[in-house]
């Protein structure tokens, strides 16, 4: 079994060393207690086996872990200053032996108090950390001012059948700000106010209930692990949250998202304006909260892009496992398991239902049954991503069950791939977001033509939409802690401007389905989508799935070689 580990400190002081301790038990019950520094290759032994050893290089955000036979001796580098600003770091990993990490600041020769990292912790935290859900917070009440309350639930626990519920999932808007998972919460921020700014009213702790459901924050929690200015029992929250109604003028609230909820805050909101009488003010005006939340979120931070650039490296991953295990005979849930495999080992889920079809089904744009045989001569599209920390990847490849691409799916294929790179060009910091699309469109409607399966001239065949036959969605989305992500796509009546820290999904099509009339046999049942996430930058856009091959000559290559 091999022990992940991850732990982060932050906000170091101009002039401190990182310091990393390593806290190791091996295999005959031994200890060693091993500092870690920034460029330092630590070799670790770690079994009875005299060449099994691990080697560990820190650098600034991750620790890289490989293993590495033969190797017969420990080395490490030395303490590094940090700068002012130089302070995110992370160190991640896995051990076959239970670990411990523990950071600790170094100041004028004198260690001060390590910070241990928990196994537990580190499975369900990932690399955002309190500072990140701080700022935003702090963005967000810049923008409501004083005299406004933010008030957020958490998502609802739904029950799947009976007594048993979905894998609760929390509301992505309520993560955002709190970094807090658990359900049963409200979190409430008041600009200005003098007690605290950020109030979190959740679930008390419970030794008989947490034995069931496993450990919970709980107010202290609330406050110490997440940041809070002061936490409150949610069972008191009808008596204490209209007092703190009371002091504002202003409601931000994301309306119709949860009715039941709705009607408690209209019920608080009546139950003050029944005392108006006596003196007690009571909110003037509500504001949608959504509207600014969600223009806040289209911008991704560097913390953000982290965790995207770590969540397409996990799905391309489960791409290339895909494409390796794929063969005539199989059935498409067998794909998929390769899949959920990769993405459960590597701690994410799934970002949704994967789509795998094979034949008639690629053609499907929403298949999701994934219990078909995979037949030798067809296509296999597959459209899987994951979700690591709150962050979607959103990949789609297709690719010959057998390995080889025929002449008419190559065909086809080339004529997707132009049309995706010239999309992916098209995303830069002052073009509009249609502007990919557009060059989508062209590419496709061109190739196409030259092809025979459209008629006329390019212009023309534009104009008309000729090409939404074959291809009838949209090149892209906003990609970021939802799959289909929040962001405007039109600013007034006009395209919005892309700008740096964006992310966006860029998948053309093409699809003809059996029995398409008067479309050649040949092309029939050939379905081709490639899909890839791209972030925009101040230059050259980066594809963050850039890992898993589109270029059909690796994709056979890597095929074959399975």
């Amino acid at each position: 079994m091999l022990h992940r580990f991850e732990a982060r400190y932050h906000r170091f002081h101009a002039g401190a060393d990182l310091l990393v301790l390593l806290q190791q038990r091996g295999a005959f019950g031994g200890e060693r207690i091993l500092p870690l520094f920034e460029g330092a290759i630590l070799l670790l032994k770690l079994a009875a086996d005299p060449d099994d050893f691990v080697e560990a290089r820190l650098e600034p955000f991750e620790l890289e872990l490989e293993s590495r036979p033969g190797v017969g001796s420990f080395g490490h580098g030395r303490n590094i200053e940090l700068r002012p600003g130089a302070v995110k770091w992370r160190v991640a990993g896995c051990f076959p032996y239970p670990a411990r990490l523990f950071v600790a600041r170094m100041r004028n020769g004198t260690i001060a108090p390590a910070y241990p990292c928990s196994l537990h912790n580190v499975l369900y935290r990932g690399p955002m950390n309190r500072n990140e859900f701080a700022r935003r917070r702090r963005q967000l009440m810049r923008m409501m001012g004083k005299g406004g309350i933010a008030i957020m639930p958490t998502a609802p626990v739904r029950i799947r059948n009976r007594d048993v519920a979905y894998d609760f999932r929390q509301d992505s808007d309520f993560y955002y700000l709190t970094g807090f998972a658990e359900p049963e919460a409200v979190a409430v921020l008041i600009p200005g106010r003098d007690q605290g700014e950020y109030i979190l009213f959740c679930r008390e702790r419970d030794p008989e209930k947490e034995i069931w459901d496993g450990a919970r924050a709980g107010q202290e929690g609330a406050v110490a692990e997440y940041g809070a200015d002061d936490a409150f029992p949610i069972s008191d929250i009808d008596d204490i949250l209209p007092g703190l109604l009371e002091q504002c003028g202003r409601v931000y609230h994301t309306m119709g998202l949860q009715p039941d909820f709705d009607s408690r805050l209209m019920g608080w909101v009546n139950e003050l304006r029944a005392r108006a009488r006596s003196g007690v003010q009571t909110p003037q005006e509500f504001v949608a909260l959504d509207h600014l939340l969600h223009d806040m979120r289209l911008y991704k931070s560097r913390a953000e892009i982290s965790a995207m650039r770590r969540s397409a490296r996990i799905a391309a991953g489960a791409h290339k496992r895909a494409m390796r295990a794929c063969r005539p005979g199989l059935m498409e849930y067998e794909i998929q398991a390769e899949f959920m495999h990769e993405f459960h080992r590597q701690g994410t889920g799934t970002s949704y239902h994967p789509i795998v079809g094979g034949g008639r089904n690629s053609c499907i744009l929403h298949y999701n049954d994934n219990n078909a045989r995979l037949n030798d001569g067809e296509l296999l599209l597959i459209d899987a991503g994951c979700e690591y920390d709150y962050y979607a990847s959103d990949i789609t490849r297709t690719f010959p069950i057998n390995g080889r691409f025929s002449a008419e799916q190559r065909a086809i294929y080339d004529i997707v791939l132009d049309a995706q790179h010239a999309a992916i060009d098209r995303v830069r910091p002052g073009n509009h977001w249609n502007d990919p699309h557009d060059a989508a469109v062209r590419a496709i409607t061109r190739g196409l033509k030259r092809i025979g399966l459209l008629k006329g001239t390019l212009s023309r065949l534009v104009k008309d939409g000729a090409y939404a036959r074959f291809f009838m969605h949209r090149t892209g989305h906003w990609i970021g802690m939802d799959v289909h992500d929040v962001g405007d796509y039109k600013v007034g009546n006009e395209w919005r401007v892309l700008e740096p820290g964006m992310v966006m999904t860029v998948e053309p099509g093409i699809y003809i389905p059996p029995g398409s009339k008067g479309i050649a046999r040949k092309w029939w049942s050939i379905g081709v989508r490639i899909e890839d996430d791209v972030l925009v930058t101040h230059g050259d856009p980066e594809v963050l799935s850039k890992d898993v091959p589109t270029d059909p000559d690796r994709i056979e290559q890597l095929m074959q070689a399975a």
